[in-house]
């Protein structure tokens, strides 16, 4: 049995596809524009590497207070599903409750 040449025929075609949408001007002014400004950020970080760590360091800080935030949202929304949960069975005593004071009889 021979190779599969599925990953072979994924490469060509993605590099058949930017080939054919860099026939497009704007396109091609579009990515060499994010081309230099990608060496540009890239140039400027290799010489400042201490800024790079500090900018590394406040988005995890930021991924880090997001994914605090988020698993407290997750915690309160358990919380009103299990209050939720009860509802029913306290909906069902009050309408027990409200059967039983119409159906007694009143004492005068």
């Amino acid at each position: 049995m021979g190779q599969s040449k599925l990953l072979v025929s994924i490469v060509a075609g993605a590099a058949v596809g930017a080939a054919l949408s860099m026939l497009d001007h704007a396109t091609r002014e579009k990515t060499i524009a994010s081309t230099k400004k990608m060496k540009e950020a890239i140039s400027y970080y290799a010489a400042n590497r201490e800024e790079l760590q500090v900018l590394v360091e406040e988005k995890v800080l930021a991924a880090k207070v997001l994914c605090e935030s988020v698993s407290d949202n997750v915690n309160t929304i358990a919380e009103k599903v299990d209050e939720f949960k009860d509802l029913p069975t306290t909906i069902q005593g009050m309408i027990e409750d409200t059967k039983s004071a119409f159906t007694l009889p009143h004492k005068e």
